[in-house]
């Protein structure tokens, strides 16, 4: 399975979080961290979802990018 996450750059750390799984976030010093911390929790989370008996959501978020002309 692969989730949409959302990394996020802040003053002293890093963030991240999945769309798609409402509460599952996480924070680093550094992307490498952060990236290998909410890959951690997502596992967590899908298997306590499974544990519990409850439906694992089929993934359904996308990221994109999107140009615009800051002189407009």
């Amino acid at each position: 399975m692969k989730f949409t996450v959302i990394f996020e750059r802040g003053p002293s750390s890093w963030g991240a979080y999945v769309p798609d799984l409402p509460g599952v976030i996480s924070v680093g010093d550094s992307r490498e961290e952060v990236e290998r911390l909410i890959q951690e929790a997502i596992e967590f989370h899908l298997n306590g979802m499974r544990e519990e008996g409850v439906p694992v959501p089929a993934p359904s978020s996308f990221a994109g990018v999107v140009e615009v002309n800051p002189a407009a």
